[in-house]
């Protein structure tokens, strides 16, 4: 009744905890985008149907599992989400009595190991699962969305929890790739910024996350993860700086 597609890439400290918390569903289906780690070792113990294929943008390599997939419901999960034990045991019959054709589900996040409670992160709802046949995934490189054809969406309280930033170190590479598929948009688009536009940009970031969002209310992580955010904005848009001048 129910697909699940995952994509992944070098995803070995996050794969297997996804695969635990989705062997609810009929098939589980992994798209590969050239691992060099014993991320599809493991996929292969949980029987997965595994694609290999080149990175096309998150929005297309989503899009090859939901066409991969041979139920019409898709729930789509990333390699560092996992699905609550509470939303593993209704997930069924929620598509079983669904009045809708897509649900939105809440996310809990993590940072440092700690669940982020404020920062702007409390509010996080993505469209994780939908019936295939009224909606697909766009073709954005990133920050991909899922675009349905009949807007009928629900809501769904039970939650996923997600564990995007373990450590630094982690962090700064996703900063660095995100900054530069941001940026990359943004050239493609002729929007052209400025030194001091990069660096206001990450102050207002910090700003609203930390003070306007109330991370402070996060403590500790709170504040790290508010000034690696303004950090991110203003990386973003001094790599755009620089493609323009290297044009």
């Amino acid at each position: 009744m129910i697909s699940v597609s995952i994509i992944a890439k070098n995803e070995e400290h996050n794969i297997d905890r996804c695969l635990q918390s989705v062997q609810w569903a009929d098939e589980i289906i992994v798209v590969d985008s050239g691992s060099t780690d014993q991320t599809l070792e493991i996929c292969k113990t949980h029987n997965c149907i595994i694609i290999k294929t080149p990175w096309l943008g998150f929005g297309k390599t989503k899009q090859i599992g939901i066409n991969a997939a041979q139920n019409d419901w898709v729930f789509s999960i990333d390699a560092d989400e996992e699905v609550s034990k509470e939303l593993q045991s209704n997930i069924l019959s929620i598509v079983k009595r669904a009045e809708h054709q897509a649900f939105d589900i809440k996310r809990i996040s993590y940072y440092l190991k700690k669940q982020i409670n404020h920062s702007g992160w409390q509010t996080d709802y993505p469209l994780r699962l939908f019936n295939k046949q009224y909606g697909n995934f766009n073709d954005a490189i990133v920050h991909e969305a899922v675009i349905m054809q009949d807007r009928s969406l629900s809501r769904i309280e039970m939650p996923i929890y997600h564990h995007p930033f373990p450590d630094i170190n982690t962090h700064i590479k996703k900063i660095n790739h995100y900054a530069q598929l941001g940026a990359q948009i943004l050239f493609k688009n002729g929007k052209n910024t400025s030194l001091s536009y990069a660096i206001f940009s990450g102050i207002v970031k910090f700003i609203k996350m930390y003070l306007i969002k109330r991370g402070f209310l996060d403590g500790k992580e709170g504040l790290v993860l508010a000034i690696l955010s303004g950090f991110s904005s203003t990386l973003k848009y001094l790599k755009l700086w620089s493609l323009w001048r290297t044009k």
